[in-house]
């Protein structure tokens, strides 16, 4: 075997061997953890026939199971599909203290469940060799409101049995996050994410409409383990 020969066969060798130790490199994790969301609501004072200047309202902060599946892309990108179990969410009333003589301010007048997708693209800012690697991200959140209902409370300052409409949304998400490896396949997670979550409220009284334009803005804490495979 000539010299040519030998290195051409030396460069195969090891590039095999580099292969096989990508190879060796867990493409696909799951995990399972917690979700934390709170809100930053902005929103419309609700318009319509019989409302008073300054009604609005707020949400009440959540709790609900987190999963993910995180396909690992290279060494330092990864692409994370997180979702939580639908959390039910509370509506709660914002502003005068009663509307007429019934009570507002502060009362839970509507609930709500949405399904709430995100995908995000992470960037790991120290490699494979590194336990804790923090680690941020930017993607897409879809969200799907359902199961909308009018408390009692909303009826009657509604003025009667109301019906709500949640269009879907679309919009940017990011995160901030540390990664760190336990052992073997297993690593824990925490992280910080926000997105961009809006919709029209429609409620209908007996034909009697109002609504308002409100933009969510949770942010959601992620405590979570996962395993590598």
């Amino acid at each position: 075997m000539d010299s040519r020969a030998s290195i051409a066969l030396g460069v195969l060798l090891l590039s095999a061997a580099f292969v096989a130790r990508a190879d060796d490199v867990p493409s696909n994790s799951l995990r399972v953890g917690a979700y934390y969301v709170t809100y930053n609501v902005s929103a419309d004072d609700i318009k319509g026939p019989f409302v008073p200047p300054g009604v609005n309202v707020d949400l009440k902060s959540v709790v609900t199971p987190y999963f993910a599946y995180v396909r690992r892309l290279s060494g330092r990108f990864s692409l994370e599909l997180a979702f939580g179990v639908p959390p039910l969410t509370k509506t709660v009333g914002k502003g005068p203290a009663t509307l007429g003589s019934v009570p507002y301010n502060g009362q839970v007048i509507s609930t709500a469940r949405w399904f709430a997708p995100t995908l995000l693209l992470n960037f790991y800012l120290l490699d494979e060799t590194h336990r804790l690697r923090p680690y941020i991200g930017a993607g897409v959140n879809y969200t799907r409101f359902y199961d909308r209902q009018s408390t009692p409370a909303g009826d009657a300052a509604s003025g009667g049995p109301t019906s709500i409409k949640l269009p879907s949304s679309v919009g940017p998400a990011g995160t901030v996050g540390l990664a760190y490896h336990v052992s073997g396949g297993f690593n824990v997670y925490a992280s910080y994410s926000v997105s961009r979550v809006h919709t029209l409220l429609t409620a209908d009284t007996a034909g009697v409409i109002r609504n308002s334009h409100i933009e969510f803005g949770p942010r959601a804490l992620v405590v979570s383990a996962g395993y590598s495979f």
